[in-house]
């Protein structure tokens, strides 16, 4: 398969033939529209390096998400940012080129966090290894986290080196009935205590609360701070009271929740954990950090308001693909994407325009 990939892009390079990489399509809607031939690279999967007591895995690019978690779990670890799935054909390249990190992410790390190395065919039609599959590598410049959240426009993954994590040996939801302001304030004040917090999500005037750790932090810190209690189990969640709940993190995660569905254009905005509110804000994640919002409101308003509040906005579900879907770029910083995009696609070859216009 990797052969014939490296023989397809080296023929669209003496064509001249953009191309669209495309392997699960879970994430298809994320950015701008790709025009081209399509580049199928679902088929370079398999390949699983993994040695559990090194907490790193190695993979095609095209090897599916559950694959690899599944393994993973069979030896108590996980990925540690619990990336969104958005479906069963969800890949590993997909999860690093989109870069999208679930509801542990600030305590877990990003997906960048992450990525030890990669292999990478370059719009050169060569194939280039960059960091490397443990986690004291430090040689060179770390040119492999430069692929995550670039969209594929800087190469085709062909195999990802990936740090893991131990799974905590426990974890509790707590709910907490509050407003807005209350829930802003509460979330802050936790952050500012060692509390083994691991996610946080507040949605018409409830705060969930995940806790995850050693068996004793996570009781302590749940007689601290008080709610009422949900447990996890096979998948479900279940009160304090003994009656189930849905697992609220699992539709958070995949954004199943109502909110997701809305037909109304959705924006994923990052701002301080301070900010106040915004017009729309439908759920905020990420101990405040994440906002999630439902608005008709234009683009170019809605980011001048967030950027005065020292954020960035992505307008991440419901639009036609055609204008910019992220935050611009500072002139300095969008020359210093074009340099990066020149050195390792010079044609302009993969993904064209699905990270900003002109990338």
């Amino acid at each position: 398969m990797e052969t014939l990939l490296i023989d397809h892009v080296r023929q669209a390079i003496a064509d001249r033939t953009p191309l669209c990489i495309q392997a699960g399509g879970s994430k298809a809607f994320y950015g701008r529209h790709c025009q081209g031939e399509p580049l199928e690279v679902s088929g370079h999967s398999g390949d699983i390096r993994y040695e559990p007591s090194e907490l790193v895995l190695t993979a095609r690019a095209g090897t599916k998400l559950s694959e690899i978690e599944a393994l993973l779990a069979a030896n108590n670890q996980m990925l540690p940012f619990e990336p969104p799935h958005f479906s069963p054909a969800a890949t590993l390249g997909g999860m690093v080129a989109a870069g999208l990190s679930g509801p542990r992410r600030p305590w877990g790390g990003s997906v960048r966090d992450a990525v030890l190395g990669v292999r990478l065919l370059n719009g050169r039609g060569e194939v280039l290894r960059l960091g490397g599959q443990v986690m004291k590598n430090v040689a060179g410049y770390d040119l492999s986290r430069l692929m995550v959240g670039a969209l594929g426009t800087l190469g085709v993954l062909l195999e990802v080196s990936i740090k893991v994590l131990p799974r905590p040996a426990e974890e509790r939801t707590l709910v907490f009935e509050l407003d807005s302001v209350a829930a802003a304030t509460r979330q802050i004040e936790w952050g500012r205590r060692p509390l083994p917090l691991s996610a946080t999500l507040f949605q018409d005037a409830r705060l969930h609360v995940r806790l995850s750790g050693s068996a004793q932090g996570v009781q302590a810190a749940r007689a601290a701070m008080g709610g009422e209690e949900v447990r996890s189990h096979a998948g479900a969640v279940r009160s304090h009271a003994g009656a189930w709940e849905r697992d609220i993190w699992a539709e958070v995660r995949d954004q199943t929740l109502a909110l997701f569905l809305t037909a109304t254009p959705l924006w994923r905005v990052s701002l301080p954990a301070a900010a106040p509110a915004l017009p729309g804000e439908r759920l905020t994640e990420w101990g405040g950090a994440l906002r999630w919002l439902a608005t008709d409101e234009s683009g170019e308003t809605l980011r001048q308001r967030v950027a005065t509040l020292g954020g960035h906005a992505t307008l991440f579900r419901g639009h036609d693909g055609s204008g910019e879907v992220f935050h611009p770029l500072p002139p300095a910083m969008l020359a210093l994407h074009q340099r990066v995009k020149q050195a390792l696609d010079p044609h302009g070859l993969f993904n064209p325009g699905k990270l900003y216009q002109g990338l």
